[in-house]
């Protein structure tokens, strides 16, 4: 007779419960170890994360700086320009009124001549409705006659019509603008060697003066005698 016949279930699980226990014992270490290596690696993936994103906040606050330097440059550049052209438009408004004032110093000084007398002006009577044939000549014209007479009758000795003729001379000045005129046609026909070629040719017809007598071309000296 075998008597482990008649042990009860518990002494024969008994060792089972055992077996089981001694498993469960080991087993407990190894998901401890598994969990401390995830533990780890999470702590390892944010330690990188966190590297990451001080690197980037880095980045940021470098791109941030550049951003408001560059801003204060635009800035910069853009009161520069301004400065610019408000320097600009101050130096043409300056001229303009420096030119503007000069304008009308001679308006004036126009205005006033012609408002004396008029035959004063021509020192001959004259209707003031007629046009001016040679506008800023007559009077230079005029007075070249006058001093002409003059040097006459002091070389034929008429002393009183000298004098006369003197007096006028003294009484009215010439404006200038025969001399002028008569300055550059001689100019013109110095440059060009007293030849009348195309360019002289033109700016005689621009400025209304003929050169030819019919079918015949002038000479520079009787262009000037005939105009002048």
């Amino acid at each position: 007779m075998n008597y482990e016949e008649f042990l009860d279930d518990k002494q024969v699980k008994e060792p089972e419960s055992e077996t089981f226990a001694a498993e469960e014992a080991l087993s407990e270490p190894e998901e401890l170890d598994v969990q401390k290596a995830v533990v780890e690696e999470l702590a390892a993936d944010k330690a990188k994360l966190d590297l990451q994103m001080e690197e980037m906040s880095r980045r940021i606050a470098s791109l941030e700086a550049d951003l408001a330097a560059k801003s204060r440059e635009l800035e910069e550049a853009v009161a520069s320009k301004n400065s610019a052209i408000a320097e600009i438009e101050a130096s043409f408004k300056a001229k303009i009124a420096e030119i503007e004032q000069k304008l009308a110093v001679e308006q004036e000084r126009h205005f006033d001549e012609q408002a004396r007398n008029p035959n004063a002006l021509a020192l001959l009577d004259r209707d003031m409705e007629l046009p001016d044939r040679f506008p800023g000549e007559t009077r230079d014209h005029v007075l070249e006659v006058v001093k002409e007479a003059r040097d006459a009758a002091e070389a034929e000795g008429r002393l009183r019509r000298a004098q006369l003729l003197e007096s006028v001379l003294v009484a009215n000045e010439p404006n200038g603008e025969l001399g002028n005129r008569r300055k550059a046609i001689k100019k013109l026909f110095d440059d060009n060697g007293n030849i009348l070629s195309g360019p002289v040719i033109e700016e005689l017809d621009r400025l209304g003066i003929s050169y030819k007598d019919g079918e015949k071309y002038l000479l520079a000296t009787e262009i000037l005698k005939r105009m002048y």
